[in-house]
């Protein structure tokens, strides 16, 4: 099996080289990821400037993949047209530091590289891991849930292109409990921002990191995370209000 893996949190974070070390057991990775830390970037992609890229090895001289002076989005795009040999079987977006559940898919630039690879027809899985505090992380753990994970997706055999976003609980309070196919969680999360002034007077905001989704909803991503399960959700990119499509295909249009 060929996996092209990549994230947003940078080609040199640990999250990306635990996860590479697990996908390896399962055929041959290469890896295309952003230079540096691109998170919250969304599928935005890079078009006025040009989009540097350089060769990443390992301690073996090794050739690992390619670091991208640019977006998630472009990563994908490049290692896809341009940087690899062969088509990949499976492309992988993580793993991220911090969850990407409910709204924050939107957001999220571990979860808009999977979307660029399903855009491409090919199996995509995101994956994060949720923490409460941003240090000693366990993502060796964390990326062998992640492969278990991913090679059960893949027994199910799903059609190409599809595409999944997979989070896995704060590992500080021990294990999973278990894992569970949930939609993705709706409700705005709650944002704080710390306004301050510069010593000339402007005023600036900091956005707090300290963001609250509430558990109002019912067994949802965001739900299911806090009842410490790995969560699994099939997403997809079509945007269209269906409904409301139908609705509006009644309403009197007139030039």
């Amino acid at each position: 099996m060929r996996i092209l893996l990549t994230n947003d949190d940078g080609i040199y974070a640990p999250g990306l080289r635990a996860l590479r070390q697990e996908l390896l057991k399962m055929g041959e990775v290469v890896v295309v990821a952003p230079a540096t830390e691109q998170s919250a970037v969304g599928h935005s992609i890079t078009l006025l400037t040009p989009i540097l890229v350089q060769e990443v090895f390992d301690g073996q001289d090794q050739r690992i993949g390619w670091a991208v002076e640019g977006r998630p989005a472009d990563c994908v795009k490049l290692a896809l047209t341009e940087l690899l040999a062969e088509e990949p079987d499976l492309v992988v977006s993580g793993i991220n530091a911090g969850s990407n559940a409910g709204i924050n898919v939107i957001y999220s630039g571990t979860v808009a590289a999977a979307i660029e690879g399903a855009f491409f027809e090919i199996t995509s899985i995101a994956v994060s891991l949720e923490y409460r505090k941003p240090v000693n992380l366990n993502f060796p753990l964390a990326a062998d849930i992640a492969r278990r994970i991913i090679e059960q997706i893949l027994e199910q055999k799903p059609r190409k292109g599809s595409l999944f976003n997979v989070n896995i609980p704060n590992l500080d309070e021990g294990p999973p409990v278990g894992v569970r196919a949930v939609p993705q969680g709706l409700l705005r999360y709650r944002e704080a921002y710390d306004r301050r002034s510069d010593p000339r007077g402007r005023v600036y905001f900091w956005s707090m990191p300290e963001l609250v989704c509430p558990l109002h909803e019912q067994d949802t991503d965001v739900t299911a995370l806090a009842e410490r399960c790995v969560t699994v959700t099939p997403l997809k990119f079509d945007l269209t209000d269906t409904a409301t499509l139908r609705d509006m295909r009644q309403w009197p249009w007139r030039l």
